[in-house]
């Protein structure tokens, strides 16, 4: 493998991975990491799968990154091309088997997969909505489930079911278990989870291995535990976990969506972004020529309509300021990196400009700015424009709630 582009990028190029398993004549004396499904090597420290020849005994085998991520926080980037992406759903289309797609709530836009039930044939396409746990109390989720179902069908998603989960708080777990097996249906069909990176699916596998007889394990849940991280790309191949009737439950790599917000954000940044607890709407009212910085991530300017509100919903951590319109762009000139952040630091050198995108809102829409949240317009109409990178998806859709 060429190491040079490690060296210059900290990334391993999983094109270049995957022709080195190809040649691998015999898969089954390989031997697999249990976090993240990457093939065990002892050579190369600084390629995916490297475990120090010493640890090879251990009861769990985990790579070396994998043991950094669990015990550190601490991550190597690894590339996983959509292409690569694609072909392990194709896999999928082959054989009967449920399809679990785990999307987050929190960041919608940025978790469908594209075309899925084209890649996945005549499997059954069941909807893991999760993190749950970021929503009110007082949610409707009898009303959401029937909005997700549209907002579904909008993409081209057929749906043979949704669940509401909260991977985290381990919360309606069980009640998905219960899905799945209506959907295999008394047949020992594999169970593949899949989805865009950091929705949770990990994290949801882990919740199933608490609840699932895991054929061979002597106690599930505990001996096998795949890696989590906050981090894009944890997960590298696909892990098959044996169920007791015969069939697997298999996790899958999560696919990068580059025109989402959180792609281009650094660790220390992408902490502030992504909610750890329960959503506290901000409500602004603004008077045309006003205008809201979350953080120095984007901006809404308000430019035409009457006094109205914008309930804000993003992460409680990221600081939205209040400006007037005409000072908007002196202020981000001034004040990016500082009271205007994130970005910060070496980040702001890699986070995209700024693009101006115009549309005009009316009452019961959001505005949907993908890795960073949603703005819920209140007033019967109002001309705004949002400013966000170029690279990122900002949508108009119904309101959520």
């Amino acid at each position: 493998m060429d190491t040079s582009t490690i060296e210059e990028t900290g990334q391993v190029p999983q094109a270049e991975w995957i022709t080195f398993l190809e040649g691998v004549s015999d898969l089954n004396e390989v031997m697999i990491c249990t976090g993240c499904g990457v093939v065990i090597q002892t050579t190369d420290p600084q390629q995916p799968g490297y475990v120090p020849e010493r640890a090879l005994g251990r009861q769990e085998l985990i790579c070396q990154r994998c043991f950094r991520i669990r015990h550190y926080n601490d991550v190597l980037e690894v590339s996983l091309e959509a292409e690569d992406y694609r072909r392990i759903l194709d896999a999928i289309s082959a054989r009967s088997a449920v399809v679990v797609m785990v999307v987050d709530l929190f960041d919608l836009e940025g978790s469908w997969i594209s075309g899925i039930n084209r890649l996945i044939g005549f499997n059954p396409l069941h909807l893991a909505a999760n993190k749950m746990d970021l929503f009110p109390p007082e949610t409707n989720w009898r009303r959401m489930e029937q909005w997700l179902y549209r907002q579904a069908r909008d993409q081209g998603i057929q749906l043979h079911g949704i669940s509401f989960v909260s991977a985290e708080k381990d919360r309606g777990i069980q009640e998905l278990i219960d899905q799945i097996d209506r959907l295999r249906d008394g047949k020992a069909e594999d169970v593949y989870i899949v989805g865009m990176t950091n929705v949770g699916k990990s994290t949801l596998i882990n919740r199933l291995l608490g609840r699932l007889s895991a054929g061979e394990m002597d106690k599930p849940g505990e001996r096998m535990k795949v890696t989590t991280s906050p981090f894009p790309g944890t997960t590298l191949d696909t892990i098959n976990i044996p169920l007791g009737d015969g069939g697997c439950l298999i996790d899958t790599p999560g696919l990068i969506h580059p025109r989402r917000l959180t792609h281009y954000l650094l660790p220390e940044d992408l902490r502030q972004v992504v909610p750890q607890s329960r959503l506290r709407p901000k409500i602004y009212q603004l008077e045309a020529g006003q205008t809201l910085f979350f953080g120095g991530l984007a901006r809404l300017d308000f430019l035409k309509g009457s006094r109205q509100s914008f309930v804000c919903y993003a992460s409680n951590t990221l600081r939205i300021h209040r400006t007037k319109l005409e000072r908007a762009d002196a202020l981000y000139r001034e004040h990016l990196g500082g009271l205007l952040s994130p970005p910060a630091g070496s980040g702001i050198d890699r986070y995209p400009s700024l693009y101006r995108r115009h549309f005009h809102v009316k009452k019961g829409q959001d505005v949907a700015i993908s890795g960073l949240g949603w703005i819920a317009v209140k007033g019967e109409r109002a001309e705004i424009e949002v400013w966000a990178p170029k690279e990122i998806d900002v949508v108009i859709r119904e309101s959520m709630f």
